[in-house]
């Protein structure tokens, strides 16, 4: 009896010490670490990502306005507040951003596929469940791919000149057209963006869902807003390299 009371007594003095918390446990990157951060980082981007190919699409129609007006547009990008900052210096803050975004974007995609594929051993038991449920991810990640590898040859071909076609610096009209005017870069092209207007179709609808904005009062709402987004970024860009094609632009 006596020597229980002295285990109680001993047991009671002793007192577990406090843990500090995990690092990064409450922080940013902590919530990041999480499938649900991942899901909030990749529809932001995705949004950030959005607006930008939209407003760009919107500049490059002017491409039907002719040379002046376009290289007017190109050069007042390159002439964002200025005297304010350098010249050019707003322009490439923007690309800074784009990049981060675009960088972040591809990573929450990428480690989401790879915690939804630890909770899923197992594959789906029959074709028609993983048709149902993995389709938008298989399209998303090979459309993604594609969408990619042809921004890199986008920005390689009119903004460094070393896509292999004639390019004037400064003149942006003329870098287009020289560019377009291959039919094979021109094709290329054509693919690339349906291929960026089905990733954006996805995008588009998914997007509300990773933000917790899902229900079913809306959700057709979702399906006609990423319907017609897609369709007009699609329409839009395609309609470039044909009018350089057939000699609209020229």
């Amino acid at each position: 009896m006596s020597q229980t009371t002295s285990d109680r007594a001993r047991a009671a003095r002793h007192v577990e010490p406090i843990k500090p918390p995990k690092k990064g446990k409450n922080s940013v990157v902590g919530f990041y670490q999480t499938a649900i951060g991942k899901k909030y980082v990749m529809a932001i981007s995705g949004i950030m990502l959005l607006g930008f190919v939209f407003f760009h699409m919107i500049g490059n129609l002017k491409i039907y306005l002719g040379e002046d007006d376009f290289n007017h547009y190109a050069e007042f990008l390159r002439e964002l507040l200025v005297p304010i900052v350098p010249r050019t210096v707003v322009l490439w803050l923007m690309r800074g951003g784009l990049v981060i975004a675009f960088v972040a974007h591809i990573h929450s995609a990428y480690t989401l596929t790879v915690i939804n594929k630890k909770a899923r051993p197992v594959g789906y038991q029959s074709p028609r469940d993983y048709q149902v449920a993995d389709y938008a991810a298989r399209t998303m990640r090979y459309t993604g791919i594609i969408v990619g590898l042809y921004l890199i040859y986008h920005l390689m071909q009119l903004t460094w000149g070393v896509g292999g076609t004639e390019f004037e610096r400064g003149d942006a009209y003329a870098n287009v057209v020289h560019g377009l005017e291959n039919v094979p870069i021109a094709l290329v092209y054509i693919v690339a963006n349906i291929a960026l207007g089905i990733h954006i179709f996805h995008g588009a609808w998914s997007m509300f869902q990773s933000l917790g904005l899902n229900n079913p009062r809306f959700n057709s709402w979702r399906k006609y807003f990423a319907i017609a987004f897609s369709a007009i970024i699609t329409i839009g860009n395609v309609s470039i390299p044909i009018a350089v094609m057939t000699g609209i632009a020229k």
